[in-house]
């Protein structure tokens, strides 16, 4: 298959860049051609804001350029990661224009909601799903921004009308069941939604478990539930020390807590290879999101490395892991329901070691190239036939 392949970086590198990256050279492993075609946020301050807000809407040099690259070679599929804010929807009318059907990947919850994540002040926030997103333009919730709000919900509510989402996307890639749901919730058509996971390659190789700490790896920011996590640290006698691996807005909170308590440590942003290492050796990852995360791609990479997860029980965390058998689940943003489980986890020497053999096993079972590359075919076929 021939798959012009699209995707606008952020500023900051995250899950969606590893994403795009990993079913590019996935795709190109088995022997298909992949055009990759990039935007890159740096060029946002170079537009201005007000040029990027139009632009968000409609991009006629985003429509000129896949219109001219579907022109001049034979594709099979355009398969866009992130169109927001450079590339727009502009690209599914060329791709209409020329006849190649369109899969788009939901790694976040924009078409529904303007800051993408349905969290603000600290909560899970459903207020805009399913309607006009007034109120997130109100509360400025793109950006503390009610201009940068207003041109995102001007961009998701022009082309609801103009049934861009409903009939210029041929097939909507999910990650996992709870973004499906939140999208049928958003008024995209259930029959356009496939469930396909994340997947980890090349396989890591299972760690043995023996570090004696417990590990938190992520950004560093409020929705991932940070404040949660120290808390619980403090407010108990776990025996585990806990290594933090990341950056954020909520770094300082990680710093306060290691000056306050010499079993929280924090480490910083750490090449790939260092963390893998870490969680091999790390007795459990926790995992205290308190947004609908639409995925959780550290969990399946803790599984590679044979170690269980300790995650809230909230978005897809709640069906990665299997309570008791891969890991433990706690009452998302509740301390002592994580103090409870973090008790539980350590009750006896050989319970979290015990899950080692269930976590790798549900790595190889579901998240490895091999199935995800069944999966990608299954859609990329569909999207074809259709």
């Amino acid at each position: 298959m021939r798959i012009l392949m699209l995707h606008n970086r952020y500023l900051q590198r995250g899950g969606e860049e590893g994403c795009f990256e990993a079913e590019t050279r996935m795709l190109r492993d088995a022997g298909h051609v992949v055009e990759p075609i990039e935007e890159d946020n740096e060029r946002v301050a170079e537009l201005g804001a007000a040029r990027v807000g139009l632009r968000s809407i409609w991009s006629t040099e985003s429509y000129r350029q896949v219109s001219k690259l579907l022109r001049d070679d034979a594709y099979d599929v355009v398969h866009v990661h992130n169109f927001f804010p450079l590339f727009s929807p502009s690209v599914y009318y060329a791709a209409r224009a020329a006849n190649v059907p369109v899969v788009q990947a939901l790694h976040n919850y924009r078409l529904s909601c303007v800051n993408g994540f349905m969290f603000r002040d600290g909560h899970v926030c459903e207020d805009c799903l399913g309607k006009v997103p007034w109120r997130g333009v109100l509360r400025g919730c793109y950006r503390d921004s009610r201009t940068a709000s207003g041109a995102v919900a001007s961009m998701v509510v022009s082309h609801r009308i103009r049934r861009t989402w409903t009939e210029l996307v041929d097939a909507y890639i999910c990650p996992s069941k709870v973004t499906r749901d939140k999208a049928i919730a958003g008024g995209l058509p259930p029959d356009r939604l496939i469930v396909k996971p994340h997947f980890v390659a090349p396989d890591p190789g299972p760690g043995e478990g023996d570090g004696g700490f417990m590990l938190y790896v992520g950004r560093l920011s409020p929705e991932k539930g940070l404040a949660t996590l120290l808390s619980a640290w403090e407010d108990t006698n776990v025996r585990y020390p806990l290594k933090v691996v990341g950056d954020g807005p909520d770094s300082h909170l990680v710093q306060a807590a290691c000056g306050r308590h010499r079993n929280i440590e924090w480490l910083g942003e750490l090449p790939a290879k260092e963390v893998y290492d870490l969680m091999g050796r790390a007795a459990a990852l926790v995992v205290p999101s308190e947004w609908h995360e639409i995925f959780g791609r550290i969990v399946i990479e803790a599984y590679a490395k044979g170690t269980p997860v300790i995650a809230s029980n909230i978005g897809a965390l709640a069906e990665l892991v299997e309570d008791g058998k891969t890991g433990f689940l706690f009452d998302a943003g509740n301390v002592g329901s994580l103090v409870d489980c973090l008790k539980k986890a350590v009750a006896g020497a050989d319970i979290l070691r015990g899950q080692r053999p269930a976590a790798r096993a549900e790595f190889e079972s579901k998240y490895t190239e091999h199935a995800n590359y069944q999966a990608m075919m299954s859609i990329y076929e569909r999207v074809i036939a259709r």
